[in-house]
């Protein structure tokens, strides 16, 4: 085990940075960008819990983006665990988006 303090916030941040690597097939911005991403937790244990979304519940990456999200928060240092939900409430809509995502995608 680490002797090193645990600290949520540098946990988030490196969350957050393995989140912007996720991209669904379908749209050139990141997961976090687009807006999926609707809570973080982080505890001392190692455990990580993401609620998330998928931009419609027929979304065809629905079997790919959960996955490709746990694995890629699964190798920070200090991640023992991740649970992935996905949730369909609130219903995700293109306010969600970032000012970046929107500029990416011409929307400004």
């Amino acid at each position: 085990m680490d002797d090193k303090p645990f600290n949520a916030l540098v946990m988030e941040t490196q969350v957050i940075e393995a989140l912007r690597t996720c991209f669904d097939p379908e749209i050139p911005v990141n997961i976090y960008d687009l807006g999926l991403i609707y809570e973080i937790e982080a505890d001392p244990s190692g455990a990580v819990g993401i609620k998330m979304t998928l931009t419609s519940p027929g979304c065809p990456a629905a079997g790919s983006i959960p996955p490709d999200v746990e694995a890629k928060v699964r190798v920070i240092p200090g991640v023992r665990a991740v649970k992935v939900d996905v949730v369909f409430d609130p219903p995700w809509d293109r306010s969600m988006m970032s000012e970046a995502a929107k500029l990416d995608l011409g929307m400004m």
